[in-house]
């Protein structure tokens, strides 16, 4: 795997390039200060992937995303170490821009953290490599305006419950930036994303929607138009109307997991429950759609052209558990529609 880095701190740089160099899969054969030279070297030497800081002289890591996914499109991994607000939004929009994953700086190697930091890194890179990025172009804005009025043919939802990986925060900001205010509906996340990005993540998101978003807490009341995103190495479920969390077991390798929250979702609310599976990899939740559908509720899978990954939702619709799959752009509409608003 071939790999550019792209960071203006030259202790950082060398950290990282020892930390890649440690495993003999990867080869570091370029380093940029800044962004330009990400940039240009993005165009000249075609890396199989980019590991990009967020905060660099003269082009950020958002505009060098930008620049690179229009142009030359590349796999981008953010690098970053700061907690500051600022560069977290920073980190967030350039997901939406195209890079595909977030992950920590490893610590100094004294650190405790260092190990565990290290080898996160080298697992998101090799993972992420493999990616087929496309060109990315600007993005139309989205909206949907309507008035509610009760649906007709149906049982009125009462839940939605969404699941993400690869590509997931770009798509949950598209969803819940179109969604109104009012949106009579509580909505529960579960997104996987590198330890530590969550909080960051919901402060993200809510600054672009008009629903309120927070990282769940335990026995919380399951509010309308309030989005719920599972915390860190916690599984999110509900119980009794509110909010449950849970440290068992990772499924299938995963805390928080998808399918955790869908048949949780299911065991409560049966046909009231609308579940959706967005871009990602692998196949976590596919299972527990099978219990939102055995109960009479509707799942919605993203449709390959719109997603990043087509791993969790093409899993889901070869199960067959899927009621309907969609574009990116009509998620939000349809969310919508099912829960009673009419154009």
């Amino acid at each position: 795997m071939r790999v550019v880095i792209a960071e203006d701190s030259p202790t950082v740089r060398q950290l990282l390039i020892e930390v890649l160099r440690s495993d003999p899969a990867i080869t570091v054969i370029g380093e940029a200060t800044n962004g330009l030279e990400a940039v240009e070297l993005a165009a000249r030497l075609k890396p199989d992937l980019i590991a990009m800081d967020i905060h660099m002289p003269q082009m950020d890591g958002l505009e060098a995303t930008r620049e690179i996914m229009t142009r030359t499109p590349t796999p981008i991994v953010l690098v970053t170490s700061s907690a500051s607000r600022a560069d977290n939004w920073l980190s967030f929009d350039a997901l939406r821009a195209g890079a595909l994953a977030v992950v920590s700086k490893p610590d100094n190697p004294e650190s405790a953290r260092f190990t565990g930091r290290s080898e996160q890194l080298l697992r998101t890179l090799k993972a992420m490599a493999d990616v087929k990025v496309v060109r990315r172009w600007a993005e139309r804005p989205a909206a949907v305006r309507g008035q509610w009025t009760p649906p007709a043919t149906r049982i009125t939802p009462r839940i939605v419950a969404m699941a993400a990986s690869t590509g997931g925060p770009a798509a949950l900001h598209r969803i819940l930036s179109a969604l109104p205010a009012n949106f009579g509906v509580p909505v529960l996340i579960v997104q996987h994303i590198a330890t530590g990005f969550v909080d960051a993540l919901a402060d993200w998101l809510g600054g672009a929607s008009r629903l309120k978003v927070r990282v769940a807490h335990n026995g919380e009341a399951l509010t309308p138009g309030t989005v719920y995103i599972a915390p860190d190495d916690h599984h999110l479920g509900v119980s009794a109307g509110l909010t449950a969390l849970s440290d068992a077991p990772p499924i299938g390798g995963h805390r928080p997991s998808a399918t955790h929250l869908f048949d949780s979702v299911a065991k409560s609310f049966g046909a009231a429950s609308i579940a959706l599976i967005l871009t990602g990899m692998g196949k976590d939740g596919v299972a527990g759609l099978g219990a939102v559908r055995e109960a009479g509720g509707q799942v919605i899978a993203q449709d390959e052209k719109s997603s990043v990954v087509f791993g969790m939702p093409g899993e889901a619709a070869a199960a067959g558990v899927t009621s309907e799959v969609l574009s990116l752009d009509d998620i939000a509409t349809r969310l919508m529609t099912l829960a009673g608003w009419r154009a």
